[in-house]
């Protein structure tokens, strides 16, 4: 049942930028664990049991403000995989509202330092990751990210179930 199931809230990136990360995910990541697109994580797991209100949360805090800029700022080993971290404050700004609305409803990860990122590659050997971030950090250039709102999903331990776009105002 829908109610049960976790929440996750990620950024909505313009289409463009969803295009080009989901690329190299695919082209990177083990296909048999890759079942996701490209995605910049804000909330792991919010209470599903909240959907209708979380959606209301989301909706009248993006309702006053326009579309963000996001920027990749460097390639990241991540051990077993490498990701691109990205710095935004409007980003920032938005996760931290929305923080503090939900603050009694946030687990740990939620509550913890916020490193927003886009993996493009997990799970693998140590080497096949440190060969990739090799070749992506020698030709990186940052790449701006338009953020165009959020995307909830409904987590149920496989592919991501999206539960609802809800965008900036224009």
């Amino acid at each position: 049942m829908n109610e049960a199931a976790p929440i996750i809230l990620a950024a909505l990136m313009d289409k463009g930028s969803q295009a080009h990360f989901t690329a190299l995910r695919t082209r990177h990541f083990p296909p048999e664990r890759n079942y996701l697109a490209a995605h910049i994580t804000m909330f792991h797991h919010l209470p599903g049991t909240r959907a209708d209100d979380l959606v209301a949360d989301v909706k009248d805090e993006l309702r006053h403000h326009g579309p963000i800029t996001a920027r990749t700022v460097k390639v990241h080993m991540m051990g077993r995989g490498v990701s691109y971290v990205v710095e935004s404050e409007g980003l920032r700004d938005l996760r931290a509202r929305l923080a503090a609305r939900w603050a009694a409803d946030l687990v740990p990860q939620d509550r913890a330092g916020w490193r927003p990122h886009i993996t493009v590659q997990n799970k693998v050997k140590p080497d096949a990751a440190k060969a990739l971030h090799a070749e992506l950090g020698a030709g990186f250039a940052p790449r701006e990210i338009g953020i165009e709102g959020v995307t909830l999903w409904w987590y149920r331990g496989g592919p991501w179930e999206r539960l609802r776009d809800v965008r900036f105002r224009r």
